[in-house]
């Protein structure tokens, strides 16, 4: 079956003969895509909304996977279960601080996993200071564009590390590799940091306009650093 260029990336850092999770499946297709491919030996697809755990369940069903992947109505994690041995968690499609709250929240049904995948289509830094507060590392990143949007990916194992201030915001990988798409996100970022600078410039002189303004300036500087690096 055909997946999105941002769910193809996903499925890319899945391994081999693993089991796993699908966070938010949405219609299943990432797990339904594994299984097609023998890349992983079964899964659970949690979905916390009606509509599409149903879009979820039909399309499970129609593939003729029944017998490998679990449909699940849960919130979160909670639809891990122990005794599921779930090796690989997939969270994908939603904003970065609603990930790492999904995570932070079930922690506890983590026990067996052991990679966590996820793509945040905004804010990948509270992700990032998850994975440092949790003791999970980051082992590889990803980011990519399709149809004029912007996506990372973070590729969590288990183990100490630190990062400092720019390698939690920028992706320590991704400023590194700092390929052509990471240059264009952040000088979106840039330019849009740019236009707030021009409002406050003329919008009435206080201090709580000040001192946003001297917060903004210090992040435009990051990112102009980092890009020119």
């Amino acid at each position: 079956m055909e997946l999105s260029k941002r769910l193809r990336c996903v499925a890319s850092y899945v391994q081999e003969g693993v089991s796993m999770a699908d966070i938010g499946s949405d219609h299943a297709y990432l797990p339904c895509y594994l299984v097609e491919r023998n890349q992983i030996t079964h899964a659970v697809a949690g979905e916390v909304v009606k509509g599409p755990f149903e879009s979820a369940q039909r399309t499970v069903r129609e593939r003729g996977f029944s017998d490998k992947i679990e449909v699940r109505l849960a919130n979160g994690l909670q639809a891990i279960h122990k005794e599921d041995n779930i090796h690989t968690v997939t969270i994908a499609g939603m904003g970065g601080p609603l990930i790492a709250q999904i995570l932070e929240s079930g922690e506890k049904h983590l026990t067996t996993v052991e990679r966590i995948i996820a793509q945040p289509n905004i804010h990948a830094r509270p992700i990032r200071e998850w994975a440092v507060n949790k003791q999970w590392k980051i082992v590889n990143e990803a980011i990519m564009k399709e149809d004029g949007k912007i996506y990372e990916i973070v590729v969590l194992e288990r183990g100490r590390a630190t990062y400092d201030e720019d390698e939690l915001q920028f992706g320590p990988y991704l400023m590194r590799e700092k390929n052509d798409v990471f240059i264009e996100k952040w000088q979106r970022e840039a330019n849009a940091k740019r236009n707030i600078l021009q409002a406050l410039q003329k919008a009435q002189k206080t201090k709580d306009n000040e001192r946003r303004s001297e917060k903004i300036k210090q992040e435009l500087a990051n990112i102009e650093g980092v890009i020119a690096k």
